[in-house]
């Protein structure tokens, strides 16, 4: 057995060289071929081969020789297309278009009566071309010889004795009965007197009376016999007529099979179908006129659901495509095409329809893109997500700033038809830059459709951005003239209500519904009203899970000196209390030395801390006017006795009085800026604010007045002490350990004693006070202005 094999392997090695491989075997009826589904190597498409094996059939190899020969030169659309052919002593190998025999259809009677009027049509013009063209004769039409194509269309084969009338040694004369099982369907006139009897009348009369048994062997699914000739059982009354003409005893009175053709052509006949039109009519759609390629259009966009399938993605769907493509075949083409790739398998539908669709996106033309985005719901689900992120999106945005609204309205619309197959970078990148453009557009509408789209695609907006450019998306309409979008907005908002924390319910997003609710529209006082309630739920939900307070509970310390509090004889007691009294709380319990010191015509004041705890150190109290400032000063002293205030000026007091403020000031003392200008208070002591208001300086403690008056404040880099070099020379002068008299009884030359303030601050003699306006320091605000972007929507809003 082994033996065998590589000698065939052998000999069909060394015959011409058949580049297809041989398939599963295909079961056929009676016939002297062998029919195998094959596949190209070089491209893997898909093939019959009929073959035939010349050494066990020796006798029938003038039939196979002559179907060779025949289907090589009888070039017709209703003719199985041969692609190669291979002859040698042993074995001939046809291959063909991939097709399949007639008979399975018949057999399982999948067949539709329109489909089978096709059919018998697309076969009638096929034989009327072998007959009158030609000038031959089939002489085997039947079922067995009659198969269909990929595409669904049927194609005539069986040319084992196809022969040309005007050839005397025709192989039809000789071997005609040789073909198998030809004696059902042999003709009267042929079973009677033989095969020569075809020369004494019309050539035609023999595949006229064939083509009528065939009539009613695919309407019935077999012909068994000349006795079944004639009956009209299952076929349609139209043609009746017709057949029986046909299939008439006398071969002279037969009409030819195309006179059967023209009369089923006719207005009303049974060949007068749209199935019928559209095979004849899409093979030249492209040369047609628009008139005419609109009709046509119009008969294909109403045909039923119960013609060939397979027709419809083999043959029409590939030259609707290149009508829309390059044809011109416009939108109504392509939505043919959509009804028809419903239809297709995934497979089918990648292969044959997305490459044109990323294509046509591609395409300026702005009514194929609006078909486009119009048929975008019937297949997104077909593509791939890639496909839509990388190759349609990126043409589909052009759409977005089209001069065109209709194309900026339809491209608006699809977002929520591709918003599944986008990536999050593309959603939260380009797509929202473009929403945003869309949202100031010039139509209402568009800014109306905008609003709507964001509070649907709301859910895949990244959650990172997604409450902000909601609340300024809908912020921004909610101010919209068009009274729509103001609508649109507030149902936005009740529906998007998940997305935001109850502080962005709270803080932002009621204070923008709230002018709503007098709205000029009673349409948007409504709403409003009810995206209200619903925010309002939320937030009494929250609020009632909220504790009742989150300040810590009050706490007594032992040993903690008494909370002193001065009474106030001035009209502001009742109000002011609250806060000198907690401004003395602070001061109680901070450590180090707090010295304040005032001068004309500028105020200025200094308070320094120790570097360390000092227990030596407290405040000094001094009995000075009864004004809310002296005695909040009095009020602030250490637990400990005070010892008694020596009249001598110290330097130290001078030099702090002197110092310079700090250029930095504290952001506390920049709060006070929004009470006014505290340095424009009398001097009564009405500026209880001063004490706060005022710049702090740091500065070394003084051990002794001898060293203090030594030594130098720090050079810090800032302008001159003028002041306090002056301040110095008038100490120098006044050799700084003169007495001071009481208030009342200083000599009359302009000058006063000095006095200690509620801090243990020393103030100096100065010149007699001028009406000129105290000079107050100059403050550099430094904190950043704060801007508000109610209209920002992230990096593309």
């Amino acid at each position: 057995m082994d033996f065998l094999k590589s000698a065939v392997a052998s000999a069909i090695a060394q015959g011409p060289p058949f580049p297809y491989t041989f398939g599963d075997k295909v079961d056929v009826d009676a016939s002297i071929w062998t029919l195998y589904n094959g596949t190209r190597r070089a491209d893997g498409s898909n093939c019959s081969i009929f073959s035939f094996d010349a050494t066990a059939n020796k006798a029938r190899l003038p039939l196979a020789k002559n179907a060779l020969k025949k289907l090589r030169t009888m070039r017709h659309p209703g003719v199985i297309k041969v692609l190669d052919t291979v002859e040698t002593d042993t074995y001939i190998y046809i291959a063909t278009e991939r097709v399949v025999p007639l008979r399975w259809h018949v057999k399982r009677k999948s067949l539709s009566p329109e489909t089978i009027k096709w059919g018998l049509y697309s076969i009638a013009r096929t034989v009327k071309f072998i007959n009158d063209e030609g000038s031959s004769i089939h002489g085997s039409l039947r079922v067995a010889s009659i198969y269909t194509s990929e595409s669904g269309e049927w194609k005539l084969g069986g040319f084992e004795i196809l022969s040309n009338v005007k050839d005397d040694e025709a192989v039809i004369y000789t071997y005609g009965s040789l073909v198998p099982d030809s004696g059902r369907y042999t003709p009267p006139e042929l079973a009677r007197s033989g095969w020569d009897a075809i020369k004494k009348g019309p050539h035609s009369a023999i595949d006229a009376y064939n083509f009528g048994t065939t009539i009613f062997e695919v309407f019935n699914g077999d012909f068994m016999g000349a006795d079944q000739a004639g009956q009209t059982k299952g076929i349609p009354p139209s043609m009746h007529m017709g057949y029986k003409r046909l299939v008439n005893a006398n071969p002279k009175a037969r009409i030819t099979v195309g006179a059967f053709l023209e009369q089923g052509r006719r207005s009303g006949a049974f060949f007068d179908s749209p199935l019928i039109k559209l095979t004849e009519g899409i093979d030249n759609l492209g040369v047609k006129s628009e008139t005419e390629r609109e009709e046509f259009l119009e008969d294909l966009d109403q045909l039923t659901d119960d013609f060939p399938e397979d027709f419809f993605k083999m043959k029409v769907l590939p030259e609707l495509l290149k009508s829309v493509e390059f044809g011109g075949g416009g939108p109504k083409a392509f939505g043919v095409v959509m009804k028809i790739s419903t239809k297709l398998s995934s497979e089918d539908f990648e292969a044959r329809v997305q490459p044109v669709v990323v294509r046509l996106f591609g395409n300026p033309d702005r009514a194929i893109r609006v078909c486009l985005l119009d048929n975008l719901p019937v297949m997104i689900d077909r593509l791939p997500q890639k496909v839509v992120n990388d190759k349609i999106f990126p043409n589909l945005v052009s759409g977005f700033t089209d001069i065109a609204p209709v194309v900026r309205e339809q491209t608006l619309k699809s977002v929520l038809v591709i918003i599944s197959k986008l990536s999050d970078r593309t959603i939260n990148g380009e797509l929202l830059k473009h929403l945003a453009k869309t949202a100031n557009d010039e139509q209402p509408g568009i800014r109306t459709n905008t609003t709507i789209c964001l509070g649907k695609i709301a859910k895949n907006l990244g959650t990172s951005s997604r409450t902000k450019v909601l609340i300024a998306a809908f912020t921004r309409s909610l101010r919209d003239p068009f009274v729509h979008a103001r609508n649109a907005a507030l149902l936005a908002l009740a529906a998007t209500g998940e997305f935001f924390t109850e502080e962005d319910c709270a803080a932002k997003i009621l204070p923008v519904i709230c002018p709503s609710l007098i709205d000029k529209e009673k349409l948007v006082r409504d709403q409003a009203n009810k995206t209200m309630e619903i925010y309002l739920q939320r937030i009494r939900k929250a609020a009632a899970d909220m504790p009742d307070t989150v300040q810590p509970p009050p706490q007594t310390t032992e040993g903690a000196g008494p909370r002193m509090s001065t009474p106030q004889p001035s009209e502001a007691s009742s109000w002011a209390g609250w806060a000198i009294s907690s401004f003395t709380n602070k001061l109680s319990a901070a450590s180090g030395e707090m010295q304040t010191s005032s001068a004309e015509p500028g105020r200025v004041r200094a308070i320094s801390s120790s570097p360390g705890p000092d227990p030596a150190r407290r405040f000094n109290p001094v009995t000075s006017s009864s004004s809310a400032s002296a005695l909040h000063r009095q009020a602030v002293k250490s637990p400990s006795p005070a010892p008694p205030l020596s009249r001598d000026s110290s330097g130290s007091a001078a030099e702090a009085f002197f110092k310079a403020p700090d250029p930095y000031p504290d952001p506390a003392d920049e709060a006070g800026d929004a009470w006014g200008d505290m340095g424009d208070m009398d001097d009564d002591g009405n500026a209880f604010f001063d004490a706060s208001a005022e710049p702090l300086a740091k500065k070394e403690p003084a051990a002794s007045p001898a060293s203090a008056s030594a030594s130098v404040p720090f050079d810090d880099g800032a302008e001159p002490d003028f002041a306090g070099w002056l301040a110095a020379q008038a100490q120098k002068k006044s050799g700084g350990g003169g007495k001071v008299l009481p208030k009342g009884l200083a000599k009359g030359n302009g000058k006063v004693g000095t006095t200690t303030s509620g801090s243990g601050t020393t103030k100096k003699p100065l010149p007699t006070r001028t009406p000129s306006k105290p000079v107050v320091a100059k403050k550099i605000d430094t904190k950043p202005k704060e801007t508000e972007d109610d209209d920002g929507w992230g990096d593309g809003w």
